[in-house]
């Protein structure tokens, strides 16, 4: 039985809520844990990369595990023609939940650590190389997502996503946020995975680039092959599939 939309944003706002719980609170701890800069980054991407599988098969049944607006916005584009993709109603409940539970996780997070509710950040993340790297983060995880769902195999999803992550933690000058409904949530936290607010537009702003590069990639690689991003989980038979996430 397929859910309804009101069971599919639940699940989009709690994937999201827990999605910046971990990346918020493993950069708490990291920090109280370690000095080293370092380490407090390897703390923080090994705890996302580990969680997104989890979170991923947790609610990638009920909505297909999106839990971020490029992606849903990726699958109304590419779903327009034969429409199998998400309606433009049920975009606009996919990106308010997403946003909304981010945020839920971000306020989650502060409380677990007996931080106040809601700090906005001072960690100032502005300049061409981490846009440039938000773009790079946010096409190849855009691109991954599609490519699977193409290939027919969006059951490896959860674990390469988290894989794709975690690396791009690393490799990204920015750490791969990716994710403008995390973007807008790290806003809200005045500790390691914060961002400050001034420079929340510039980073979605990249993302939205990133997003329209990882199409574009994915759809030259696959112009053929058949399903957008999230049309696995609006099908009854292969509701074991999820297409999606994360991240941060």
């Amino acid at each position: 039985m397929t859910p309804g939309p009101a069971r599919r944003a639940f699940a989009e706002f709690l994937g999201t809520g827990l999605l910046v719980a971990v990346v918020i609170g493993s950069g708490v701890m990291a920090v109280r844990l370690s000095p080293d800069v370092g380490v407090q980054l390897l703390a923080n991407s090994a705890a996302t990369a580990a969680a997104l599988p989890v979170i991923i098969t947790l609610v990638g049944p009920a909505s297909g595990a999106h839990l971020n607006p490029v992606v849903s916005l990726a699958d109304w584009l590419l779903g327009r023609r034969d429409r199998t993709g998400l309606t433009a109603r049920e975009v606009v409940a996919y990106l308010a939940a997403q946003v909304a539970g981010g945020i839920a996780g971000a306020v989650l997070a502060n409380l677990m650590f007996a931080l106040p509710p809601v700090t906005a950040s001072t960690h100032d993340r502005s300049g061409l190389p981490l846009w440039l790297g938000e773009v790079v983060a946010t096409a190849g995880l855009v691109a991954l997502i599609i490519a699977l769902a193409r290939q027919g195999r969006a059951h490896l999803a959860p674990p390469l996503v988290g894989a794709y992550i975690g690396a791009a933690y690393w490799f990204t000058s920015s750490t791969s946020f990716a994710n403008p409904a995390v973007t807008i949530a790290r806003g809200f936290s005045d500790t390691f995975a914060g961002i400050a607010p001034d420079s929340v537009p510039a980073f979605v702003a990249a993302q939205l680039l990133g997003a329209l590069v990882g199409v574009a990639l994915a759809v030259t690689l696959y112009p053929t092959s058949g399903r957008p991003a999230a049309a696995d989980a609006r099908q009854d038979d292969r509701d074991h599939d999820v297409v999606v996430p994360h991240s941060p």
